[in-house]
């Protein structure tokens, strides 16, 4: 077997052969399943967007119904779960209590039947109707609140940011962010998706499966990145400041949170709809000033690093969507997990037609022939 160049960080090894999705980097181009991103955007929803990313169709009419059926029945989570949530710290961060309460779903549903259809459709129902009631929950619960009972007439979206805040909400918003989880769903062999596959891989549970992921989309370079985004708007503070803050991240050679992308050579076409996106919400509901900072921020950045590539991702107008519609920045990780067990899941189910456990070789880089050295003799 030939010795393959080692790369950090894989860059460029394929680590799988997939149909779910793909991008195009250097023409800003992304598809799930073949059908591009801004067409979904503009004429799907989440619900249909994520039983084509599983099951390779977009479904028919009945059985969209029936899917959506499904979710809405099994949206409840179990009282010990909830129980078991009540215990959290207030002070942790929802990204690792989603992460226990995803594995703890393992304990209530775990049979690991994989080669059976119907334990893979209920996995997958479950996992894509009990996420965002435990997301919304756990806020309520740090806040010192009961969770809300999730509303059986109102639609996926719709229903998260109403068990969020007890109150049904506009249906632009809801609109919105239904549109916000179809853009974050699914993105080809990132880091939260690579996990998962490994795991999945070992033929465990789904819900060990999405938990792995969980954890590895809670990591500043990855899914964390939206809430520093927002953190450095707040630093900058206004638009005159926008250009000596680059400078000065230019000179330390700091990376800018929310521009540039491993894949990515132009600007995402998800970054794109999330900027309409926001001029729509900001035109119903009164502009956010720290929308400036971001436009100017994307301008200086252009003029400055667009030789090299780098421009913004789906991470750069995220948080301010979800700043808008009240929702606190440490829950905007959360919200793409949400999203991003759709993609996850789909993964899951492929991995599983074709499985070969993942083991990469290493490079190694120690000693050899090295002897045990007594205690009396180690120096330090």
């Amino acid at each position: 077997m030939t010795v393959c160049e080692y790369r950090p960080g894989l860059e460029g090894i394929p680590a799988a052969e997939s149909a779910i999705s793909h991008v195009d980097g250097h023409k800003g181009i992304l598809e799930y399943r073949g059908i591009k991103i801004e067409e979904l955007a503009e004429k799907s929803n989440f619900l249909e967007t994520t039983y084509l990313l599983i099951w390779g169709k977009l479904p028919t009419k009945p059985e969209l119904e029936a899917f959506e059926h499904e979710i809405r029945y099994h949206r409840r989570i179990k009282y010990r779960i909830v129980d078991m949530m009540k215990c959290f710290p207030e002070s942790g961060h929802p990204m690792d209590a989603l992460q226990a309460s995803a594995a703890a779903l393992g304990l209530f549903y775990s049979r690991r039947d994989l080669h059976n259809p119907a334990y893979i459709r209920a996995a997958v129902v479950r996992l894509m109707a009990k996420i965002p009631t435990m997301v919304a929950a756990f806020q309520l619960m740090r806040n010192g609140n009961e969770p809300v009972r999730p509303r059986d007439d109102l639609g996926y979206s719709a229903n998260f940011l109403y068990m969020l805040n007890e109150r049904e909400p506009d249906p632009l918003s809801a609109r919105i962010m239904d549109i916000c989880l179809i853009l974050h769903a699914e993105h080809t062999m990132n880091a939260s998706t690579f996990s998962a596959r490994v795991t999945a891989s070992t033929l465990t549970d789904p819900y060990a499966v999405i938990a792995s992921a969980v954890g590895t989309l809670g990591g500043p370079l990855h899914g964390g990145a939206n809430e520093e985004v927002i953190e450095m708007l707040e630093e900058i503070g206004s638009v005159e400041n926008v250009r000596p803050y680059l400078e000065d991240c230019l000179q330390r050679k700091s990376k800018i949170m929310g521009f540039g992308h491993r894949v990515y050579k132009v600007k995402d076409p998800r970054a794109t709809i999330l900027q309409g996106l926001a001029e729509q919400l900001f035109d119903k509901f009164g502009m956010d000033k720290y929308y400036e900072i971001a436009v100017e921020l994307e301008r200086a950045v252009e003029e400055k690093l667009a030789h090299k590539g780098i421009y913004p991702n789906v991470d750069f107008y995220s948080g301010l969507l979800y700043r808008k519609m009240g929702i606190p920045t440490d829950l905007f990780t959360p919200i793409f997990a949400i999203a991003r067990v759709a993609g996850w899941l789909a993964h899951w189910k492929e991995q599983l037609e074709e499985n070969r456990i993942y083991r990469p070789t290493q490079v190694y880089t120690g000693y050899h022939e090295s002897h045990y050295i007594p205690m009396d003799q180690r120096y330090s």
